[in-house]
This record gives structure tokens, sequence and C-alpha cells, in this order.
């Protein structure tokens, strides 16, 4: 990553509890190693699911950022974290200039029997590009999470190769711990 930032100081609390299950990166800075590995597999309930995590290397401590993939009933449904406590609708879409863009929207949270809608009051709005550049041969991200009322909350920037490996499935190690059903 080239870059890693975070709003101002009031939002570290926040970032800090979801490091906890792999949902935010609390952490700041530039020139950070960091890998991606994205495998596809069937879910427990037979849904094909994309794992995204990201790890990074932040001044000698290793952070993760987990996201898993499935299609909900009306587009893709992002589910954060280890536990799959934070489900976020996804609205993807091409650019003019070919890169993919995505929109969080709707985000609903879900821990046994309690499910409720995540009030966007507490959570923030993400928009990720990402775009393959075929002159310098790497792929690149941008990330920008804002909340409605307070604004800029976290983001990265930041480019990457890719390795392209047979699978049709994941790595235990890369799977959340649960899956959740709930869409």
């Amino acid at each position: 990553m080239t870059q890693i930032t975070r709003g101002p100081w009031w939002t570290v609390p926040f970032l800090q509890i979801g490091r906890l299950r792999n949902i935010l990166v609390p952490d700041v800075g530039a020139d950070v190693p960091f890998t991606i590995a994205n495998y596809p597999y069937l879910d427990p309930y037979g849904r094909e699911t994309v794992t995204f995590v990201r790890e990074y290397r932040v001044r000698g401590r290793r952070r993760r950022f987990d996201a898993t993939m499935v299609a909900g009933h009306d587009g893709i449904v992002d589910y954060l974290g280890t536990h799959q406590h934070l489900a976020v609708d996804l609205d993807v879409s091409a650019e003019p200039d070919g890169s993919l863009l995505l929109r969080s929207g709707a985000q609903r949270f879900y821990e046994g029997p309690v499910a409720f809608r995540f009030p966007m009051l507490f959570s923030g709005r993400a928009t990720l590009r990402e775009r393959f550049d075929e002159t310098d041969g790497l792929f690149h991200v941008d990330l920008r999470v804002d909340n409605d009322r307070f604004g800029y909350l976290f983001g990265y920037r930041g480019s990457f190769t890719c390795e392209w490996m047979p699978a049709s499935d994941a790595p235990a190690h890369l799977k959340p711990r649960r899956h959740e059903r709930r869409l």
C-alpha cells in the first residue's frame, strides 16, 4: 500500500474495535507491504463465495482485513470480518476507463438470533476503485470510507501484482470462523 490513512483522532477507538474481528485497520503508514488472497469456495449453505483477505505489515504488526462476497437477492453481499457479523450490500459497476467501482450500501449486523440494520450514523460508506494498468502491469486499488455526518474515516491506496492459480476451495485460515446464512 502506497498509503494507509485515517480520519481524526476520534476515529481510532472505532477502528480498534473493528480490528478485533479483522473488519478495520487502525494503523497508518506509507509503503506498507501487503498481500491479498482471493479464493473461490462454496460456503456451508452452498453459495458461491469469494474471499478477499488483505494482510498488512505495519511497523512490525500483522493486520488483516477479511471479507467474503456472495450473491444476494439484489446483488452482492460483502460479509466483513472473521465472524461475518456485518453484511454490506455492494453496488458494482464498470467505469468508463474500465476500472471496477464498488460502493457500499445498506449494512446489517448479525449475531446469533440478533439481527438489525446497522445505522449509518455509526458506520461508513465505502468507495473502492480497482483497475489494471497495462503500462505498468499492476493492479491499482483506492479505497475511501466516509461517514455521512462526520466525514472521512479511513482509506488506502496502492498497487499489486497477481499470481493466478487454479483453485476450487479456499484454505481454511482464509475462511471466516463462522458463516452467516442471512443476507
